[in-house]
This record gives C-alpha cells, sequence and structure tokens, in this order.
C-alpha cells in the first residue's frame, strides 16, 4: 500500500504537530495504554507515546477493541489482521474514496492558493473505486512488472554506489554521515526518474514536493504551515500538469502511455486524472520508499549480526526487508469508507463510516504470526504481511520498492561493514504522519 493523495477532503480537526523536516515533534504524553487514564480515550495518533512506539497501544486495540471509533479523528480504528484483509478484499462494501483526503481540515488561505494552481486530483488510482480503475491500473503496473524491476537493479546498484560515495567523503570529513539525508532519501527518487524518463528536474526539488505533499494531506500543520506547505504543492501541480499537458512524450514512456490511455468509454484520459495517477507514484516511488529504506538500514544496524551478515549472505537482505515491512512498514495505516451498514469485528458501522486499516498492528497479530515483537529473517509466513495491501489495490510498485531497500542495504553494508549507529546520538525524529511513521535520521560512525 504505497502512498498517494487526492484534493482537500473533509476530516476531523487534530491539533497541529509534525516532524522534522515534515513539520514539528509532537507533545504529548507518553504513557503506555496500561498506565494512561482512561486506557483507549488516552489514545493520540499523533502523539508522541503513540509514535515513539506505538506497540502498546495496537496490541491493547486488538485485544480490547479491534474496531474502535477514534473521537479525536472520527475514525474507526481496525487492528486484527482478518478484519484488514477483509475489508481491503471487498472494495464494494469498504470503497477507498476517502483514501487520499486530508486529515486536517485545511484553512480557506491554503484552498485559495491550491485552487490558483488549478490543483484537483481526481480519483485516479489509489483512491478510485469506479470502473476506470482497472485499466488505469494495469498502465502503471506496467512500467513495475517483474522483468522491469530486473532490470533496473544495475541502475539502482550504481546510484547506491554514487550516494555512498558521498556517504564516505562525509564519513572521512567529519566523523560520520546521516544515511537518511545522505542515501535512503535520495536514492528511489534519482532511480525513479530514471526508469520513468523524467528530465528537467533536478532531484531535491522532487524530493521536497512529494514531503510537502505527505504532510500537507496526512499531518496536522498549523494555518501558517499550511502556506508553506501549499505552495511547494501548487508548484508540483503546476510542474505536473505541464508535463502531462505537453502530449509528446513518447509512447514507451510513463507519461506517453498515461496520456494515450483511453478509459472505459473510449475517450482519451483526461489530463487531471493523469496528474492523479503520475501524484500517486511519483509521492509512493519516492517519499514512502526512501522511509522503507531508512527503517530498513536503522534496524539492521540495531540487530546483532544483521549489517555484516547482509554484505555476503546471499538473500538476507531480502528477508531482512520483509520482516522490516512485516513489523514496521512506512505506511502504517490507510483509510476506506462503508457504503453501506455492515458488521466488522463484532461491531455494527454505519453507512459512510470513515475506517483506518492499521496495517503496522496487523504484521504483529499473534493469530497469524509467531512472536512477532522478535524480528526473524527467513520467516516462514513474512510475506503474508498487508503492508503493500492486498486485492485489486494492492501497491503496484512493491516489487521495485522491496528491491530498492534489498540493494540498498547489500550495498552499504559492503561498503562500509564496520559501520554502527552513532553512539550517545539523541533518539532521531520520527515522522509523526497519520498514515507514514519512518526515522528521519540515521547518525553513523565508523
Amino acid at each position: 500500500m504505497t502512498a498517494a493523495f487526492g484534493g482537500p477532503g473533509p476530516a476531523s480537526p487534530t491539533d497541529p504537530a509534525g516532524a522534522c523536516p515534515y513539520g514539528r515533534t509532537t507533545g504529548a504524553s507518553l504513557l503506555p495504554p496500561h498506565e494512561a487514564t482512561g486506557e483507549l480515550g488516552a489514545l493520540d495518533l499523533f502523539g508522541t507515546g503513540f509514535v515513539r512506539d506505538p506497540y502498546p497501544w495496537l496490541d491493547t486495540l486488538r485485544a480490547e477493541a479491534p474496531v474502535h471509533h477514534d473521537p479525536a479523528t472520527g475514525l474507526w480504528l481496525v487492528s486484527r489482521y482478518d478484519d484488514i484483509r477483509r475489508v481491503l478484499l471487498d472494495p464494494a462494501v469498504f470503497r477507498p474514496d476517502n483514501a487520499q483526503h486530508a486529515i486536517t481540515p485545511l484553512g480557506v488561505p491554503a484552498l485559495r492558493l491550491l485552487a490558483r494552481a488549478g490543483f484537483r486530483v481526481r480519483p485516479a488510482l489509489a483512491n478510485n473505486g469506479s470502473e476506470t480503475h482497472a485499466g488505469l491500473r494495469r498502465v502503471v503496473t506496467r512500467f513495475f512488472n517483474a522483468q522491469r524491476v530486473a532490470a533496473a537493479v544495475p541502475v539502482i546498484e550504481r546510484v547506491a554506489d554514487e550516494l555512498l560515495d558521498t556517504v564516505g567523503t562525509e564519513i572521512d570529513a567529519d566523523g560520520g554521515s546521516d544515511l537518511f539525508g545522505a542515501f535512503a532519501h535520495t536514492l528511489p527518487c534519482r532511480v525513479m526518474m530514471e526508469l520513468l524518463g523524467i528530465d528537467g528536474l533536478d532531484t531535491a526539488t522532487l524530493v521536497r514536493w512529494s514531503d510537502a505533499s505527505l504532510e500537507l494531506f496526512w499531518g496536522r500543520p498549523t494555518p501558517e504551515r499550511q502556506l508553506e506547505l501549499s505552495t511547494l504543492v501548487a508548484e508540483f501541480h503546476r510542474w505536473l500538469t505541464a508535463v502531462v499537458s505537453d502530449r509528446t512524450a513518447p509512447e514507451d514512456s510513463f507519461v506517453g502511455a498515461l496520456v494515450r490511455h483511453r478509459l472505459p468509454d473510449g475517450k482519451l484520459l483526461d489530463v487531471q486524472t493523469a496528474v492523479g495517477a503520475c501524484f500517486f507514484v511519483f509521492v509512493a516511488g519516492q517519499s514512502t520508499t526512501g522511509q522503507l529504506i531508512a527503517t530498513v538500514l536503522r534496524g539492521a544496524l540495531e540487530e546483532s549480526g544483521i549489517w555484516q551478515r547482509a554484505a555476503h549472505e546471499e538473500g538476507l537482505a531480502r528477508a531482512w526487508v520483509e520482516e522490516v515491512l512485516r513489523r514496521e512498514p512506512p505506511v502504517t495505516t490507510w483509510r476506506r469508507v462503508t457504503e453501506r451498514s455492515v458488521e466488522l469485528g463484532g461491531v455494527r458501522l454505519p453507512a459512510g463510516a470513515e475506517l483506518l486499516l492499521m496495517l503496522m498492528g496487523s504484521g504483529s497479530d499473534p493469530a497469524v504470526f509467531d512472536a512477532p515483537e522478535e524480528m526473524r529473517p527467513y520467516r516462514a509466513n513474512a510475506r503474508h504481511h498487508l503492508a503493500f495491501g492486498v486485492g485489486r489495490h494492492r501497491c503496484p510498485g512493491a516489487s521495485l520498492a522491496r528491491t530498492e531497500a534489498a540493494v540498498a542495504l547489500r550495498a552499504a553494508a559492503r561498503r562500509f561493514p564496520g559501520l554502527r549507529l552513532t553512539p550517545d546520538a539523541p533518539p532521531p525524529p520520527v515522522l509523526d504522519l497519520l498514515s507514514f511513521r519512518a526515522p528521519l535520521r540515521v547518525p553513523v560512525s565508523p
């Protein structure tokens, strides 16, 4: 399940917060569920306690309230594996229409700024429950199939080596480096731009646009921060609109295939829907994959022996990536809305109920995964996790994300076998958006 977003949508207001570089860090109670007043009544999905260590809360939700109404967001939190899988496999009853709505209502100044840029992303992929979804998905999937991903491995390895040269230079000059900023956050963006034939734009700009989009639609930005983010999102939208509207892209390119795609009624895909599909791919292919890589690298450095083994043990890097996806996926939640009244997890939900699927919690469900708190590469059912979703909306870029993360770990471990997390470094800031979580720094020393 990868990231995508649409235009501003209704949502319940929450307190402003964020995490560098996406915003400001939160300051809510650090009490775990069993110590917090009112048990689940103290749950804050954006609070420091949940962001830093969500597992006690997720365990409590699964055990005591597997379908729990969160009054702060107005969302029904669904935490058991079987319930989440059922929702994802039934898009007729559990529709994806709200998947990309802004969780925090945007103020009038931000909305006006976006409107002046012509910002409007129609249902394309993650939020599309209509008959047009299947055809659009086929277009996108064609660029991320197994054959193309296999052919991309040399590109990923070359870009990884180039970025690791910079890491080495920083270590030599300063005695350390940050694998998030210097490596993980940039690698997938450069790879994606090469694979999709994106020219005339520097990597840093696309990274900045993508990160701003995530924070604006999945964070709790203040009105002032909303204006800053909306400015960047507007720039992103104008650029994408210009690229799509040009309609001179080669037929075998990603944009060229989109603008030549015909809908079920025979009409050419409209510009705004094509822009929406590009948003989906660019944000997912850059930000969330970078977050996965950062989590994979930090975990491998923390877990005894994994870093050293990953450099030479065939298959370990991929097995480690799979365990990270199960236990600590970068996309932690996703949304659905009920088409009609339905019972889920013993709770009767009304039509129009907005659900938050706790993907991260599903990977730690003891009914499915033995000793889920333990990181066990080569776990027999590791790939049964729901980090990429399941069914018709399963992430089309799953194979590429897995491959990039495994190549990144293997390349970094081979280049710097003695690398370690910088001793006594403060805890890294953690991305604290509604559906995304990752360390925002991976400080390392030789």
